[in-house]
């Protein structure tokens, strides 16, 4: 039986379908990384292999084994920088932090974003998420600046102060925290720097190929996306690595270090920045984007052709003109226009809306809640006219509210004043 449902603005066919679909369990088209040279991302990847408590599925194990690598090389990232002098290394620890405080954000904010709505929080608990990440990835936005702005000043100090001029601003900078000098004074970093910046290479190159593996063999975009970030953390640790090397053992190269950590404070600032931003447009209710429309689209489409409710001659009137909705951290709150004749019964579209709303759940991961307004066919609607306009909720009172007061000629304004004159 060949069905007619039609969607306006729908430049996909059906039959793509399967393009982007994930790990093949329904549509996950919920991941979005943007690598360039040395590239970063903002972080809204899929996160079901983080959240999930299968701990017996090998996607979930290799996620929170990198999990657990991460936080564990941040932190020793940070205190080798500290104690063996390197800024690049100190760098390096906080480009480690800007993805593990997301996946820690996650794994705390996770049970709240599922909770039910309540009359108080109508559209659920999402953005405690998005709250949380706003303070997070300003917080790391403002670590990788201060790095920044340190690396830049012993640069200044190396090229352009002689020695004590050069060693007094050292030493302020160090007495406001972010290196330990160790009575090293002006020179560069410690070469034990470089054994512990190898071993994070080697570790993460070990986790991207573990990583894929497991993403091949599951045919995993997720996994192989989170393995591309493995491999991108390595290329930033192998720059440390030569940062470390390059001051140790060229003369008078010990700027070589500064200039690691300033490249690397940069990639941190470009993260914090970009995530700070994703936060930002998601509290302001931005507008999911294309590809999760298209998936919502995708699967809409094909609950209305498969729809048993209704007859053949009613499918091919049936018109899905708009998808629209908004990101709540984790959760994806949906809008979706169907246009039906205007005959129809409510039983007939309460059918339809229960059959769509049940599709698009089961085969849009993240979907949270789905609205479906309905519309006649045999009219065309305009977009958003269900905002009142400026003009007409510009009144500072509602008129309920208002009374006419003429006080030029003294006419009672309908309130009982013996009450308020009664002695």
């Amino acid at each position: 039986m060949a069905t007619q449902v039609r969607s306006h603005g729908d430049d996909t066919s059906i039959g793509n379908s399967n393009a982007k679909h994930g790990d093949g369990n329904g549509d996950h088209s919920g991941h979005t990384h943007s690598h360039g040279l040395f590239g970063h991302h903002h972080h809204s990847h899929d996160n079901a292999y983080l959240t999930s408590q299968n701990k017996n599925d090998t996607g979930v194990r290799i996620t929170r084994i990198g999990l657990y690598s991460n936080l564990g090389m941040a932190l020793a990232k940070g205190a080798g920088g500290y104690f063996f002098n390197s800024q690049s290394m100190v760098a390096d620890a906080w480009h480690s932090l800007t993805d593990l405080a997301s996946d820690i954000l996650t794994l705390a904010t996770v049970s709240w974003s599922l909770r039910p709505p309540t009359d108080k929080f109508p559209t659920g608990f999402g953005k405690v998420e998005s709250l949380g990440s706003l303070g997070v990835s300003s917080m790391l936005l403002g670590g990788g600046i201060f790095m920044c702005m340190s690396s830049l000043q012993t640069l200044y100090a190396h090229f352009f102060l002689d020695a004590a001029a050069a060693a007094e601003v050292l030493a302020h900078a160090h007495a406001h925290g972010h290196s330990h000098s160790h009575a090293h004074g002006h020179d560069g970093p410690s070469l034990h720097a470089a054994w512990l910046a190898l071993g994070t290479v080697l570790v993460k190159e070990w986790l991207y190929r573990a990583t894929m593996k497991v993403a091949r063999e599951r045919k995993s975009s997720v996994l192989a996306s989170n393995a591309v970030h493995h491999r991108v953390d390595s290329m930033t640790g192998i720059m440390t690595l030569l940062a470390i090397l390059g001051a140790n053992f060229i003369h008078d190269a010990s700027w070589l270090d500064p200039v690691g950590g300033l490249f690397i404070s940069l990639l941190v600032i470009r993260a914090g920045w970009e995530n700070t931003a994703s936060a930002l447009y998601e509290l302001a209710d931005r507008s999911i984007d294309d590809e999760i429309k298209r998936s919502l689209r995708r699967s809409a489409t094909k609950a209305l052709a498969n729809n048993l409710v209704l007859t053949d001659s009613q499918q091919h009137r049936v018109e899905l003109r708009g998808v629209s909705g908004v990101k709540s951290g984790q959760n994806y709150l949906v809008d979706l226009e169907l246009a039906v004749p205007g005959d129809w019964t409510v039983e007939t579209v309460r059918a339809i809306e229960d059959v769509v709303r049940t599709q698009v759940g089961s085969s849009v991961r993240g979907v949270r809640r789905v609205h479906v307004r309905f519309v006649k066919l045999e009219e065309s609607v305009e977009k958003f006219d269900e905002f009142i306009s400026g003009s007409r909720s510009s009144s500072p009172e509602p008129d309920e509210h208002r009374h006419d007061h003429n006080h030029d000629n003294c006419y009672d304004h309908g309130h009982d004043h013996t009450k308020d004159h009664k002695h």
